[in-house]
């Protein structure tokens, strides 16, 4: 059976790091790359990796390489920012494997979108997929998951502490480091701080389990620095709300020098459960290699818009 055929749809850190992932896979065969920033077009992917040519050299329009199996979609966090990409990748007749955060489950916040993208892919006969470690695995499918030997569950609560220090600086601009606390008070009120994605993960888990739920909050609060008015990063509480409870707790800290990083997953019911990733997951790290292993699964999965829990487990076939 021949490899499949991939294309990589940007080329920031985490673009490169997903390919850095697919030029090592023998199942893999990466044969094109996109950007559209003017100082990566023209340049041999393997320049920008930091290693010796590859062969393939950078375009600005995916129109512009070569025929794919799949693309390996890792430009924007918000759907309306990548929505005429998808559309544009799938009019050229590949499935798609996306790190868009608001893709991992917009049927809740981005309904109409969702529909809109469904029903292209459809027709098109392709299949999409946000992935990620965060939304897409930690602190949704993997809670999910964990409910398996339980008769019944109350309640799901996820606490994930982040060293901000250990991941990109977009990552730790988008939380905030740097900012004074007044700074940080008035993006957050516009929505300009935050990690996206965090209520889209309390969706995923409340429509795997059969929850309704009436209402889903997320707040931002800011994390200082030690003796200091610097904010560090932040403190992020999303939750849903079923029934006048809540059924789902997604806490999320990530600032520079946060101690004992970690992943716990609890989950309250018969039994209850509790499970800890010691030293937590490196999201730069885990996303880069979920969006490469994810590419088979995706590849097989029936046309439309598919999310994590409605696709067989993922897993690492490098």
């Amino acid at each position: 059976m021949r490899p499949l055929r991939v294309v990589q749809y940007g080329l920031g850190p985490i673009g490169l790091g997903i390919a850095r992932v697919l030029l090592a896979r023998p199942h893999i065969e990466l044969i094109g790359a996109v950007d559209v920033a003017p100082e990566k077009v023209g340049r041999d992917l393997g320049e920008l990796l930091g290693r010796e040519a590859v062969g393939i050299p950078v375009v600005p329009n995916v129109r512009e390489a070569l025929e794919a199996d799949v693309v390996v979609h890792a430009t924007q966090s918000h759907l309306h920012q990548v929505e005429s990409q998808l559309l544009e990748i799938f009019a050229a007749g590949a499935d798609v494997v996306s790190t868009c955060e608001e893709l991992a489950y917009p049927w809740f916040h981005h309904a109409e979108a969702a529909h809109r993208l469904d029903v292209a892919a459809c027709e098109h006969g392709v299949t999409v997929t946000g992935v990620g470690v965060n939304p897409g695995f930690v602190m949704d499918l993997l809670p999910v998951v964990l409910t398996a030997p339980c008769a019944a569950v109350r309640r799901v609560v996820v606490q994930r502490r982040v060293d901000a220090a250990r991941r990109r600086t977009p990552l730790q601009r988008k939380v905030g480091v740097g900012l004074t606390e007044e700074e940080f008070r008035d993006r957050a009120a516009s929505g300009g701080l935050g990690h996206v994605g965090l209520p889209h993960s309390v969706a995923m888990i409340a429509a795997a389990l059969g929850w309704e739920v009436g209402a889903i909050t997320d707040r931002v609060e800011p994390v200082l620095a030690e003796g200091g008015s610097e904010v560090a990063g932040l403190h992020q509480v999303a939750s849903g709300i079923g029934a006048g409870e809540e059924r789902i707790r997604l806490e999320l800290t990530v600032a520079v020098g946060a101690e004992a990083p970690t992943d716990v997953v609890r989950i309250e019911g018969e039994p209850s459960l509790s499970v800890e990733i010691v030293g937590g997951l490196h999201g730069d790290v885990a996303t880069c290699a979920i969006a490469a292993n994810a590419i088979p699964t995706v590849r097989a999965a029936p046309a439309g818009l598919r999310t994590v829990i409605d696709l067989p487990p993922i897993r690492c076939a490098g």
